[in-house]
């Protein structure tokens, strides 16, 4: 039985245990049913959906209007209040989210290979859904369109459990959600949103939910991931922080390397692909830091550096060794140099979260060894790290950005969101 929208509500005095096995119970129902679902109704279903956040746009702003102000209130920072609000912008790159995860292929179905034993057994390995998907997200409310979205597309259902700080939005975006998929004539209970507040909802969701769930999705902070890791008693697609580099060899082009870095660090700062840390080879340190620095302090980034850094611009802080292994998330970052190109590799190997690191070089002999020896989700050569987006990849969304090395890796769509099984056919053969 789905939840009701006028059942949303702080959750003080709930019987939580008993609505998220509620909610768990219809998700394993509503699983069964999208497995099976075509093409075509997953599609309209997404359209649909898009239609219903263009028509809801007022309230979904009203409602993150609210959510906004009780942050600033608060005392949330400038990056916690960016990750936040919506605007209009934001809502049509959601709806346009969802039409675009519509036209991609469906991931189910998909013959992945395929081959014939010497007895003439022919096997397939066929990619199906994983089932019940649960994510467990924080501030960022868009989090619940696009993963509802790749989680239907791919013949899952979700279980969304939105942060407290963006509670209004994400009930908001969810009703929008939630009519386009019965619009489509799909189970309404496809994607479901927890209507409480309690953290008791995410402990029953690390239970798995008497078997309801068989993926959790974590995307937050350290402290989150930290806890989903611990306590989880299903899969973990990992999502640890996102201490991204941004590497300058030797062999790189100046105005390039300034343009690069700066999109890195400022184009958005409270993202996970933002740069947190800059690094420059020391056969380039004359020429190259002090305009680097001076372009991320101009650009309103505030930078922590190493005596190298500090002694090229007195407006660099000294960095601690906290922060290298610092996930900002806001207008701040640390500079300092490296010896060459193995110097990056191993300061990356030493301080990095395997998430999203740059070389910036016209060196190909570099940049060939910085992608070979960088183990890291994302490698990039001459781009910015904020490309580190499944929207990007040409994946129409995102779940979140794995950094595990099992199953899924980097962005996660809806590839990522489908396991297999084998199909053997024969005529009649018996082992001996």
């Amino acid at each position: 039985m789905a939840i009701a929208d006028d059942a949303v509500k702080p959750g003080v005095g709930d019987d939580v245990a008993s609505i998220m096995h509620e909610i768990g119970a219809a998700a394993r129902a509503a699983a069964r049913t999208l497995a099976l679902a075509p093409r075509e109704a997953k599609d309209a279903a997404l359209r649909s959906a898009a239609d219903e956040l263009h028509k809801g746009i007022r309230d979904i702003l009203a409602a993150n209007g609210e959510d906004v102000r009780a942050a600033r209130d608060a005392g949330q920072t400038a990056a916690f209040i960016d990750r936040l609000m919506l605007d209009e912008a934001r809502i049509e790159a959601m709806a346009e989210g969802l039409a675009a995860v519509a036209g991609l292929p469906d991931p189910v179905g998909r013959v992945l290979a395929r081959w014939t034993r010497p007895n003439g057994l022919e096997i397939e390995r066929v990619a199906v859904p994983l089932g019940v998907i649960g994510i467990i997200y924080e501030s960022r409310p868009n989090v619940t369109a696009d993963a509802g979205a790749l989680c239907l597309k791919s013949g899952n259902a979700a279980i969304l459990r939105g942060g407290s700080d963006s509670f209004r939005s994400s009930a908001a975006i969810h009703r929008a959600m939630r009519a386009g998929i019965e619009n489509a004539g799909l189970p309404a209970t496809a994607v479901q949103l927890v209507p409480v507040r309690s953290r008791d909802a995410v402990g029953l969701m690390l239970t798995g939910l008497g078997g309801a769930i068989d993926v959790i999705v974590p995307r937050g902070g350290k402290s989150l991931v930290a806890r989903v890791e611990r306590d989880a008693r299903v899969a973990v697609f990992s999502h640890l922080e996102g201490i991204c580099h941004v590497y300058v060899d030797a062999g790189a082009d100046l105005d390039r390397a300034v343009a690069i870095t700066v999109n890195a660090k400022m184009r958005r700062t409270g993202i996970c692909g933002a740069a947190e840390t800059l690094l420059v080879d020391r056969a380039v340190a004359d020429t190259h830091l002090a305009p680097l620095v001076a372009a991320l302090i101009d650009a309103g980034c505030a930078i922590r550096g190493d005596r190298a850094a500090q002694a090229v611009d007195p407006r660099v802080a000294p960095a601690s060794a906290a922060d290298w292994d610092s996930e900002y998330l806001d207008a701040i970052m640390t500079v300092g140099v490296v010896d060459g190109v193995a110097g990056a590799i191993g300061h990356i190997a030493a301080h990095g979260s395997n998430h999203t690191d740059a070389i910036i070089t016209e060196d190909r002999e570099a940049a060939d060894r910085f992608v070979r020896e960088v183990d890291s989700a994302i490698v990039l050569v001459n781009a910015s790290t904020q490309f580190a987006d499944g929207g990007e990849f040409g994946f129409g969304a995102e779940i979140g950005i794995a950094t595990g090395k099992l199953h899924a890796r980097g962005p996660v769509g809806l590839e990522q969101l489908t396991s297999f099984k084998y199909v053997v056919r024969g005529e009649g053969q018996t082992r001996p």
